[in-house]
């Protein structure tokens, strides 16, 4: 176990009474309705404080700094989404124009807003068959950087919430050859560099700023993340002034024991970790790969702990796949898409979660070629067009501000605000945004125009039953126009 898990357990057996917050003051009569309570501390003699680390929590974050082979690492108690914040604020100044793969996080887009930032977008590939987005072309980074001289940070996502990976180390070049640091929302990776099996991670790419979501795909709890800093493009002051703002100032200690106890099994136990987790997914998917009706879906460059069910040409969806595994086999999957399930993995699973999707997914193809060969297959899927290019009439901050000014001036002539079905959307700016969750990656944002390809892609969406959000009133978006 961590050094602050050990420290903590000690501490919950001691004789210690304390006359300070959390409110459940430790009283093991509450053990039973709430779990932990015995661990959970505040910020004491002996335990250090994290926006002010000098001792134990200090060490913790030197050596997961040590294990990712960073300058510099952050515990994060409010998810990767506090990291994602706290880099793009504090490597931009307000009003900055900013390089964004299109497909990043939500989180992205909120660091936009706060810091009213000029977003210029990357649209990564995309591939019909599969129905994935690709990995971002380093050659349209540069022609980025070239057809826009004041651009100050770049942000991509790899491995995406799908698995599929960039170049990072090409990107990172690309970007550093202009002076400009490079942030890596690598939430979804931060199994990357443990064994041959995966990828390297971003701090050994030569990313400025990486994110890691720990509880993703490691064993640890639920909004435990990293956030590493490397060299010097980036002012790190202001990294951990943000910091200090966005974090709670009251951390659980319960979590950054878990981050700390997770940053131990990477120290101690990487081999007993890995190895017996990577011969599974490697058993696993070439079970898979002989299916007639389900097919595995994955990229060039790909994190193989994502499994992707395919059910493209089967007959039915991927909302109809998800529900079967879900009711049949008691199988819950991680997401559901138009055209496939995505089941995530992690060195937690187990020889027997492993034998049972193959076995649900080997039986569910065999049904379904039992109906193709009956004639039985109709097709129902929700397909992707190529990514949606949508034209920012306006940032999300400067329609904010529009807006505000006027109806604070009580002009109601001309332009105004209001909700339409998405279906009537088409040629309207939008004021809100609308994506599916997960994962979390906004279809339309605000101050874009709403195409008419984007306006039947989110009705087609509600129709097959996918829940939209972002939107305040189910099935209408609000607008301006």
């Amino acid at each position: 176990m961590g050094t602050l898990y050990k420290r903590l357990k000690i501490y919950g057996s001691s004789d210690y009474y304390g006359f300070h917050m959390p409110g459940h003051k430790r009283n093991k009569r509450f053990e039973e309705d709430i779990p932990a309570c015995g661990i959970d501390i505040t910020e004491i003699e002996g335990f250090d404080d994290l926006h002010h680390a000098k001792g134990l929590l200090k060490e913790a974050q030197i050596r997961a700094a040590a294990v990712y082979g960073a300058d510099e690492t952050h515990f994060l108690v409010n998810g990767s989404t506090v990291g994602i914040l706290s880099g793009i604020l504090g490597a931009t100044n307000k009003g900055d124009r900013i390089l964004v793969a299109r497909n990043c996080h939500k989180s992205v887009y909120h660091a936009i807003y706060m810091n009213e930032l000029k977003p210029v977008y990357l649209y990564p590939g995309f591939d019909r068959d599969s129905q994935l987005n690709l990995e971002v072309s380093v050659q349209e980074v540069r022609e980025a950087l070239e057809a826009y001289s004041d651009i100050r940070a770049v942000v991509i996502v790899s491995p995406t919430y799908d698995g599929v990976v960039s170049d990072i180390s090409k990107v990172a070049a690309a970007v550093h050859e202009k002076g400009l640091p490079l942030i890596v929302d690598e939430a979804h990776g931060a199994h990357f560099g443990f064994h041959p099996y995966f990828p390297k991670n971003a701090n050994a790419c030569g990313a400025d700023i990486v994110i890691h979501s720990v509880h993703k795909t490691l064993p640890s709890l639920t909004q435990t993340a990293l956030l590493h800093i490397n060299g010097e493009l980036v002012n790190r002051r202001r990294i951990r002034r943000y910091l200090h703002m966005l974090q709670s100032s009251s951390p659980s200690y319960v979590l950054m024991a878990g981050i700390d106890s997770c940053i131990h099994l990477l120290e101690t136990k990487r081999e007993e970790l890995f190895s017996p987790y990577v011969e599974l997914l490697r058993t696993s998917r070439n079970a898979l790969k002989g299916l007639k009706q389900i097919k595995l879906a994955e990229a060039e460059k790909f994190d193989y702990s994502k499994i992707i069910l395919s059910v493209k040409n089967s007959g039915i969806d991927g909302k109809e796949l998800y529900r079967m595994l879900f009711e049949r086999y008691h199988l819950q999957m991680e997401m559901m898409a138009g055209t496939y399930v995505l089941a995530m993995t992690s060195p937690g699973d187990s020889p027997e979660g492993f034998g049972r999707l193959v076995k649900a997914v080997s039986e569910l193809d065999r049904e379904l070629c039992a109906e193709q060969g009956a004639g039985k297959s109709e097709g129902c899927h929700v397909l992707l067009p190529e990514p949606i290019k949508l034209t920012a009439a306006y940032s999300s901050a400067e329609i904010d501000k529009i807006i505000m000014k006027r109806e604070a001036e009580g002009v109601c002539s001309g332009r105004k605000r209001f909700r339409v079905t998405q279906k009537e959307s088409e040629g309207y700016v939008a004021l809100e945004y609308a994506y599916l969750y997960p994962p979390g990656i906004p279809l339309i944002v605000p101050g874009e125009k709403i195409t008419r390809e984007a306006a039947e892609l989110l009705e087609r969406y509600r129709q097959a039953g996918y829940q939209i959000e972002g939107t305040e009133e189910e099935g209408k978006i609000e607008v301006w126009g």
